[in-house]
């Protein structure tokens, strides 16, 4: 029987302090307030709208949404009579505002961002960046260009529990990382992006053409407009939607700022069988220079999410927002097995000698575990609202630019390259191209 690496004792756990955004609610000055237009109302827009206005300091101006409902919508989360409209050009346009939260679908990403850009807007734009290859590099050069701030919407990078794992790797207590792994799983229709339809929605109150944007050209159907993660026409299916949210942290975690230089898929649409054409279950392997990632999520069975980063030195495990840290010596802590079959007079010069060696072996080295949590009613994606605007006020860079962003979706864009195309998916840095 092969001894352990060590004998774990009893957890320590620390509770981490917050970043910035839970430090304060005194009064901001007027001079220092920040007003924000967001445009997109919808799932994940009303929630960042909710979240941001409870932040100090911060005020909602105007909202943008193409259905009338979430415009309506708009008015009741802010509690006040803000303007509203179908058109977003007039936010860009709206000298009262500072910057943009753009949480439209996928497709509709790479055009606002550079409008707001070009508009001398700030923009917090939602996860994945881009919803194809070639967009990520024209937004790096609209933000670069105008001086601008571009947030990427994915909130791992400004949780305190992943800064404290970077912490560790960065201090060298894990050693050399070769290995990374981050999991997920969901068991329900709404976890699946069945989401109930507006009963009043119609071509009158949703302009249906806009929407669609560079998609193909249909007739009006609710299901697109609601459920549209469910297709490649608007959204990036689970690698877009949900691995995007694994690969953030991990690469923050480890310092990774670039794509990986290869990405091999499986999966397939095995249950949610309702017109959609992406994956329900998709598996992907990462190759970086010195790294290797593995990401898997379903859609068929709930599981906890855990991200893994495994070290000589030890297990960095966050699991439903707990991170623990189990250290690893590498060493051994008893014989081989194998001296078990040599000769007599072999087998007891060997097991002399090791006891020489390695005095500790008789109790194996206690190796303490740690646990660290975020406190009680912590929220990252407050943390990662209140790191853009104290951005867009201060002008210090934010944690999560367009460069990190975008090379988060190129891997992204490479796991549904190599599922879809049934091949191993190759990037090529001298064309910024997805070759395979």
């Amino acid at each position: 029987m092969r001894a352990g690496a060590g004998a774990a004792i009893a957890a320590r756990t620390v509770v981490l302090e917050p970043h910035f955004a839970y430090a304060s609610g005194r009064p901001v000055p007027p001079s220092d307030r920040v007003r924000f237009g967001i445009i997109g109302v919808g799932m994940q827009g009303n929630g960042l709208l909710k979240t941001a206005i409870g932040l100090p300091g911060v005020e909602c101006v105007a909202a943008c949404d193409l259905y009338d409902g979430r415009q309506e919508l708009a008015k009741e989360i802010t509690g006040k009579s803000i303007a509203t409209t179908r058109r977003y050009q007039e936010l860009l346009d709206n000298k009262e505002i500072d910057c943009i939260i753009n949480a439209t679908p996928d497709h509709w990403h790479r055009k606002i961002v550079i409008d707001c850009c070009d508009a001398r807007k700030d923009v917090y734009c939602e996860k994945p960046m881009t919803h194809a290859v070639g967009e990520g590099f024209e937004m790096i050069d609209a933000e670069k260009r105008n001086k601008r701030i571009v947030q990427v919407g994915s909130q791992r990078p400004s949780s305190v529990v992943y800064a404290k794992a970077r912490e560790i790797v960065e201090k060298g207590q894990l050693g050399e990382v070769c290995l990374a792994e981050g999991l997920m799983g969901r068991n329900d229709p709404g976890g699946a992006w069945q989401y109930p339809l507006p009963p009043d929605l119609s071509p009158q109150n949703l302009d249906w053409d806009t929407w669609l944007g560079t998609a193909p050209k249909i007739r009006f159907n609710p299901a697109h407009f609601q459920r549209w993660r469910c297709w490649q026409a608007y959204g990036s299916g689970v690698a877009g939607d949900l691995i995007v949210h694994l690969l953030t942290g991990i690469h923050f975690i480890v310092g990774v700022n670039g794509p990986p230089q290869r990405a091999m898929a499986s999966g397939g649409l095995y249950r949610w069988k309702d017109g959609r054409d992406v994956p329900d279950v998709h598996a992907v392997v990462f190759d970086y220079p010195k790294l290797q990632i593995y990401a898997r999520v379903t859609l068929n069975t709930e599981t906890p999410e855990a991200t893994r980063i495994m070290g000589k030195g030890g297990l960095l495990e966050i699991r439903e927002g707990v991170l623990t840290f189990t250290p690893q010596d590498g060493l051994d802590h008893g014989p081989s097995f194998l001296s078990g079959t040599w000769p007599k007079g072999q087998r007891e010069d060997y097991l002399a000698k090791f006891r020489a060696d390695h005095p500790y072996q008789h109790d194996a080295q206690a190796q303490e575990v740690t646990r660290y949590s975020a406190p009680p009613g912590y929220s990252d994606t407050r943390e990662h609202l209140y790191n853009f605007f104290d951005a867009v006020r201060t002008r210090k860079p934010v944690v999560e630019d367009a460069t990190f962003g975008n090379h988060t979706a190129i891997a992204c864009h490479m796991a549904n390259h190599a599922y879809f195309q049934k091949t191993t998916a190759l990037w090529d840095a001298s064309s910024k191209s997805i070759r395979g």
